[in-house]
């Protein structure tokens, strides 16, 4: 496998590449074809959702030639001096292209300073120049700035597009991956492109061969082992409080990351709730996971009643946040899990 980070190796170079951002792609390329590009944008989303790959596919798009594309990290120049700079650079003409096109990553970054600084070139900007600002951050952009510019809100993508870029990717590096291994790493991925593939690499990396199983990904991740889930699972299904505190406890013991703990349990939840009420679901939900997985879940949905439903779900939403706030994590998932067997 090449040493190549995937995230890079399999960047895309083109709108006909780009997942997820379709709202974004069709805007952009109109444009394009009408001739009708605002001279700044604002591309806000959290990170690894396309932003900066977007902001480099619309600069050559334009013909934008590598000599007159300028990225700059805000989060490294966040100063005066340093837009001021930039508000020379941008007087002089591009060395080959009919645009100069300037990519401020992080921008929310910048100083107040700074801001002002480059206020006045957004206000009245040559029009040779493309102002594109990336941020995770856009609250943090002013409004001055904001009111100057083109925004496009990028979306996280969903656990299917990055499970199927996660399976196109091991294709053609030679590997072959379990769909319930592929659904992990994207469930892992946390709604980002770079994450889902950064966590990809150093899984192929340390498999012994081409075949990817499930436990290898759940040992190079340090995810919680599936029975540990279905024990906390099982015990509201079971109405067993034992049970349930000691699967939190040896999650704890084990150094596990707790929030990851909790979001499987959910996960495994919702698709209780969608294999009782959404029987035409079932198929897919059996590809997303082992076949001990689905039988186990199987059951729990064609029991009935059962203290698993969407109050019980709500209220392991509802605590969610709590647990990468608490000062003890543990507390969180067994005071919730005392208070669904209390209610039920």
């Amino acid at each position: 496998m090449t040493e190549t980070a995937l995230y890079r190796k399999y960047r895309p170079q083109k709108f006909s590449e780009v997942l997820g951002q379709d709202h974004i792609v069709a805007v952009l390329k109109s444009a394009i074809a009408q001739d009708n590009i605002a001279h700044a944008y604002i591309f806000s989303g959290s990170r690894g959702t396309g932003k900066t790959s977007v902001a480099r596919i619309l600069a050559r798009e334009l013909g934008t030639s590598p000599s007159d594309i300028t990225e700059i990290d805000a989060a490294s120049n966040t100063g005066v001096d340093n837009i001021r700079d930039l508000n020379e650079s941008v007087n002089t003409l591009p060395f080959e292209s009919k645009y100069k096109v300037y990519i401020l990553d992080e921008a929310h970054m910048l100083s107040k300073g700074a801001w002002n600084a480059l206020l006045k070139t957004l206000e009245e900007p040559p029009a040779h120049v493309i102002f594109i600002l990336a941020t995770t951050e856009p609250e943090k952009i002013p409004e001055t700035v904001v009111s100057r510019c083109q925004t496009f809100a990028f979306k996280k993508p969903t656990q299917k597009v990055l499970k199927d870029v996660v399976l196109a990717i091991t294709k053609k590096e030679g590997f072959t991956l379990e769909p319930a291994s592929a659904d992990l790493i994207a469930l892992l991925g946390e709604g980002s492109f770079r994450d889902a593939q950064s966590i990809l690499q150093k899984v192929m990396g340390a498999s012994k061969d081409n075949k990817v199983s499930l436990d290898e990904v759940i040992l190079v991740t340090g995810a919680p082992k599936s029975e540990l889930v279905n024990d906390f699972i099982r015990a509201i299904a079971e109405k067993n409080l034992t049970l349930g505190l000691q699967a939190i406890t040896q999650a704890t013991e084990s150094s596990l990351d707790l929030l990851l703990y909790f979001k499987l349990v959910l996960h495994k939840i919702r698709a209780i709730l969608l294999l009782r009420n959404l029987p035409s679901s079932a198929d897919k939900l059996k590809e997303e996971m082992t076949d001990t997985d689905f039988n186990f879940l199987k059951n729990l949905a064609d029991q009935k009643p059962s203290a698993i439903n969407s109050d019980t779900l709500l209220l392991l939403l509802n605590n969610y946040d709590l647990v990468a706030k608490a000062y003890l994590p543990e507390m969180v998932l067994e005071l919730v899990l005392t208070k669904i067997l209390m209610v039920n």
